[in-house]
C-alpha cells in the first residue's frame, strides 16, 4: 500500500529547486556559511530599516547586497562581497597647493610687496593682539616661505607614504605643531569680533544705525582676513593628517571605521555629547551675565568708574557688549540643538523644512567654527593675563574670557558627537548603519 499523495501542497517544480540550490553554493563561495540571510520585511531591500539584522554575521570587508525573489513561496537574497574603495588622499594635495600659493606670498612680501599683515601694516595700534606684531617683512617674509616649503613637504609625505614604522610617525610629528600654530596660535580675538559683528553690520542699513560709521571693511581688515586663511590652511593640514593615520591604522579612507566603534559608536557618543554640550552652554552664560549687567548700569565684576570712563569715552559700548552677550547666548541655545531632536529634524514652525532631516554638515560645519574662533579669543586673554595686563579688581572684563578655550574644546566635542551619532553607514567599508541604495563601485550579480 503505497504512501498518501500530499494534496496541499503544490509541487516545486525542479527548476526552482536547481536555482535555489545554486544561489545557496554560489553564497557560500564567495563569503561563507552565513551570508545568506531572510529578509524580514519582503518588500523593502536587505539592509534597510529592519531587514538589516543579521549583518553582523558577515565576513570583515563584505556588505550584503541583495536581490528580491521569490522562490518557493519564500524570500531568497544572494549577497556579493564588498571590497573597500580608498578615495584619493585630495587633503594632502590642496594642503600643499595651499603651502605653495601662501609660500609665494611670503616671497613677495621679503621681496618688497605691499600686503604683509603683520607689524607695522597691521591696524592693530597697541600692538598687543597678535603673537607676530613686531614681525617685519625682512626676514618675516621668507621665514613664512620656509613654513610654507615644510608643510609642502610635509603634505607630500602625508599623501604618498604608507605611514608603516617608525618613518611614518615623522610626518605626524611635524604636522600637529604647524596646524596648532596656524589655528590657534596666529590668529587673535579680532577674528571673533569680526564673527560676531557681520550679522550686525549686515542688517544696520535696514534699521538706519550708524555704528560710529562701522563697516564690514573695519570688521574685516586684510590682517584679519589673513588670519581666516591660516586658519584654512591649518585645517586642510589637519585633515591630510587623519587621513594619513587612517591608513596607518587599517580604517576607511573615507569614514574613519575600524570595525571597532568603542567611544565613537552612536550610543557612546550620544552620552559624552551631552556632557559635553552642557559645558558648552553654561560657560558663555558667566560672560553674558557681565555684559548684561554693564548694560544695565550693574558694575558686576567692576568699579562703577570703569562703566562710568567707559560710557564716556565711547558711547554705546556697553549696549553693544550686551549684544555680543546675547550673541554668546542665542549661540548657547543653539548647542542645544546637537542633543535635541529639533536639531536633526526641521521644528514644524520653519516653513518651506518642516518635519525635513537637518544635514549634519548644517550644525557641524558652524559649530566646529566658532569652536575655533572661540578658543582663539580666549588664548588671547590668557596671554594678556599672564602678561599682567589686568587687575584683579576688575575680574569682570577678563576673567570670564579665559575660560573660552574650555567652551571652544566642549563645543568641538559636541560637534564631533553629533556627528558620529547622525552619521550615515559607510557604502565603501560596509560599516555603520544601513545604507540604502547600491554604490556605483560594487557590481551586483543577478539571480536566475
Amino acid at each position: 500500500m503505497g504512501a498518501a499523495p500530499n494534496i496541499g501542497a503544490p509541487p516545486i517544480p525542479a527548476r526552482t529547486t536547481a536555482a535555489t540550490a545554486a544561489t545557496r553554493m554560489f553564497s557560500r563561495t564567495l563569503t561563507g556559511p552565513t551570508i545568506r540571510r531572510r529578509n524580514p520585511v519582503p518588500h523593502l531591500p536587505y539592509g534597510t530599516g529592519a531587514g538589516r539584522r543579521g549583518r553582523e554575521d558577515l565576513p570583515n570587508g563584505t556588505w550584503p547586497l541583495t536581490g528580491p525573489r521569490r522562490d518557493a513561496g519564500r524570500m531568497t537574497t544572494i549577497t556579493a562581497p564588498v571590497r573597500r574603495v580608498h578615495r584619493p588622499p585630495w587633503q594632502g594635495y590642496a594642503a600643499a597647493l595651499w603651502s605653495l600659493g601662501y609660500g609665494a606670498l611670503g616671497v613677495s612680501w621679503a621681496l618688497g610687496a605691499p600686503g604683509f599683515p603683520w607689524g607695522a601694516s597691521d591696524p592693530d595700534l597697541d600692538r598687543e593682539l597678535s603673537v607676530l606684531a613686531g614681525a617685519s617683512p625682512v626676514p618675516g617674509g621668507w621665514w613664512v616661505a620656509a613654513f610654507c616649503a615644510l608643510g609642502v613637504v610635509v603634505s607630500l609625505a602625508l599623501t604618498l607614504t604608507g605611514g608603516r614604522g617608525a618613518a611614518g610617525r615623522v610626518p605626524l610629528f611635524l604636522v600637529w605643531p604647524m596646524v596648532v600654530l596656524l589655528v590657534l596660535v596666529i590668529p587673535d580675538s579680532r577674528l571673533m569680533m569680526g564673527v560676531a559683528y557681520t550679522p550686525l553690520l549686515l542688517v544696520a542699513p535696514l534699521f538706519d544705525l550708524s555704528l560710529g560709521g562701522t563697516t564690514l571693511a573695519d570688521a574685516w581688515p586684510w590682517p584679519v582676513l589673513n588670519q581666516l586663511l591660516c586658519v584654512a590652511g591649518g585645517l586642510l593640514l589637519a585633515a591630510a593628517a587623519l587621513n594619513f593615520r587612517r591608513r596607518r591604522l587599517g580604517a576607511c579612507a573615507d569614514c574613519g571605521r575600524t570595525g571597532h566603534d568603542g567611544w565613537t559608536s552612536p550610543a557612546a557618543a550620544a552620552r559624552w555629547g551631552r556632557t559635553a554640550v552642557a559645558v558648552a552652554v553654561a560657560v558663555p552664560l558667566v560672560y553674558c551675565a557681565t555684559r548684561w549687567s554693564w548694560a544695565l548700569g550693574i558694575p558686576l565684576g567692576v568699579r562703577r568708574e570703569f562703566l562710568e570712563e567707559g560710557a564716556r569715552e565711547t558711547p554705546g559700548i556697553w549696549l553693544a557688549g550686551a549684544y555680543l552677550a546675547t550673541f554668546g547666548a542665542l549661540g548657547g541655545v543653539l548647542t542645544l540643538g546637537l542633543v535635541q531632536r529639533w536639531g536633526e529634524v526641521f521644528p514644524r514652525w520653519i516653513p518651506g523644512l518642516r518635519g525635513r532631516r537637518v544635514p549634519v554638515l548644517l550644525a557641524v560645519v558652524p559649530a566646529g567654527f566658532v569652536s575655533i574662533v572661540v578658543t582663539v579669543a580666549g588664548l588671547t586673554y590668557i596671554r594678556w593675563t599672564v602678561a599682567g595686563r589686568f587687575e584683579l579688581a576688575e575680574w569682570g572684563a577678563w576673567l570670564p574670557e579665559t575660560f573660552w578655550p574650555v567652551w571652544g574644546a566642549a563645543l568641538a566635542a559636541a560637534a564631533l558627537a553629533y556627528h558620529l551619532r547622525r552619521r550615515p553607514g559607510c557604502p565603501h567599508c560596509g560599516h555603520g548603519p544601513a545604507v540604502t541604495g547600491t554604490p556605483s563601485s560594487i557590481e551586483v550579480l543577478p539571480v536566475g
